[in-house]
Order: structure tokens, then C-alpha cells, then sequence
């Protein structure tokens, strides 16, 4: 009974056209879904790749103009060395992650400890500065730390 239920079932009728089934029951029309399965550990490489590109960017500037930064850290004067350091600071460590990303070393732990550190900055400018468009566009970088921290598909890495 179950044979010729599945015989019915993969019957085409005459005029229509027909969209087959792989094993995983996702429909593909002529490899379609093959393609974007293909695509989808390139896309992660690639977040991977804007990820340690936007780290390094702020972490350069972090590092060669420290006093432009100052003024983000709550609890301390801008003018204050102590505030300076801590930039410097805050700057090697977004350069580590940045390099670390790119370079395809531990991806997964670096996008973790990379959201905390967004997490980190996303509270900070929300307690200077209140909810704007600096938090937002931070709020974002925090978003692709965290698909990149989930993501299993993983392109050029260096593995041990």
C-alpha cells in the first residue's frame, strides 16, 4: 500500500513541470539550492573578512590618535592619561581580533570575544551618549560578531 502511495506521489502529469527533492527534502529547480549551499561558507569567510576589516579600522585609529577616543569612556576625564591608556588598550585589543579574524585563527572564539567587546562599547556609548546612530551602527557590528561566533561553515582558516 505504502509502494503505491509513493508511486502517485512521484507521478508527473502530462504539462507540468516537475521540482525535485534531494535528501534533505529541500526543493532544488535545477541545482538552485545547491548554489547558495555552496555560497553559504563563502559567506561566512566573507563576514568573517568585513568583521576583522571594521576591528582593524577602529583599532588603527584607536591606536595612532588616542585623544580623539578619550571622550567615550564614561567614568573618566578625556584629558586624563589614565583614560589615554585605556584607549590604547581598548585599540591592541581590537587589533588582535582584527588580525586573528583575517587571518582565519580561531574564528569562532574571536567573533565571541569579539561581541563582548561590542557589547562593551554598545554600553559605554549608550551611557555617554544615549541611543543614536553611533549605538545603532554599533548594534550591527555586534549582530555580525554574533553570526560569525554561530556560523559552522567555516572557509580558509588555519586549523592545526
Amino acid at each position: 500500500m505504502t509502494r503505491e502511495v509513493a508511486a502517485v506521489k512521484t507521478e508527473a502529469k502530462r504539462g507540468t513541470r516537475q521540482v525535485g527533492r534531494n535528501a534533505d527534502s529541500a526543493v532544488s529547480a535545477s541545482g538552485f539550492n545547491g548554489d547558495f549551499d555552496a555560497l553559504s561558507s563563502w559567506g561566512t569567510f566573507l563576514a568573517r573578512l568585513i568583521l576583522g576589516l571594521v576591528l582593524a579600522w577602529f583599532g588603527y585609529h584607536e591606536l595612532v590618535v588616542p585623544k580623539l577616543w578619550t571622550g567615550y569612556i564614561p567614568v573618566l576625564s578625556p584629558s586624563s592619561t589614565l583614560s589615554q591608556l585605556l584607549v590604547l588598550i581598548h585599540g591592541v585589543v581590537l587589533s588582535v581580533l582584527a588580525i586573528g579574524l583575517i587571518a582565519g585563527v580561531m574564528p569562532r572564539l574571536l567573533a565571541g570575544v569579539s561581541a563582548v567587546v561590542m557589547l562593551e562599547i554598545v554600553a559605554s556609548l549608550t551611557i555617554t551618549a544615549g541611543l543614536s546612530d553611533l549605538v545603532l551602527r554599533d548594534i550591527g557590528v555586534l549582530g555580525l560578531a554574533l553570526a560569525v561566533m554561530a556560523s559552522h561553515h567555516e572557509r580558509l582558516i588555519l586549523e592545526s
